[in-house]
């Protein structure tokens, strides 16, 4: 097994709903406020909290729009979110031995 190296796990994608929302959107590519809510269990707020950390790091993107006259907000990963997830993913993997 190769050594490993905590120091490649990435703190801003570890966290639980951060992880969950960075799974969603890398087969998903693109989701509405809802539709992550929704599926991820979380709250309105608590979501919204971890939406800005990734988005803070520019792992996703934050669309604002209405549809009709309801606002409409979507979360669309971003390319550099994609490779951090990946590179997430293979830190994993060699931490449960591939």
């Amino acid at each position: 097994m190769a050594a490993f190296d905590i120091g490649k796990l990435d703190d801003v994608i570890h966290g639980r709903m951060r992880l969950g929302i960075m799974a969603y959107l890398a087969d998903a590519e693109v989701a509405d406020f809802n539709e992550l809510k929704a599926v991820l269990q979380a709250t309105q707020g608590n979501l919204s909290v971890h939406l800005r950390k990734l988005e803070d790091a520019h792992y996703i993107e934050i669309e604002k729009s209405f549809l009709g006259r309801k606002p409409l907000t979507r979360a669309r990963i971003t390319p550099r979110g994609r490779k951090a997830f990946a590179e997430y993913l293979q830190a994993i993997a060699k931490l449960v031995g591939d």
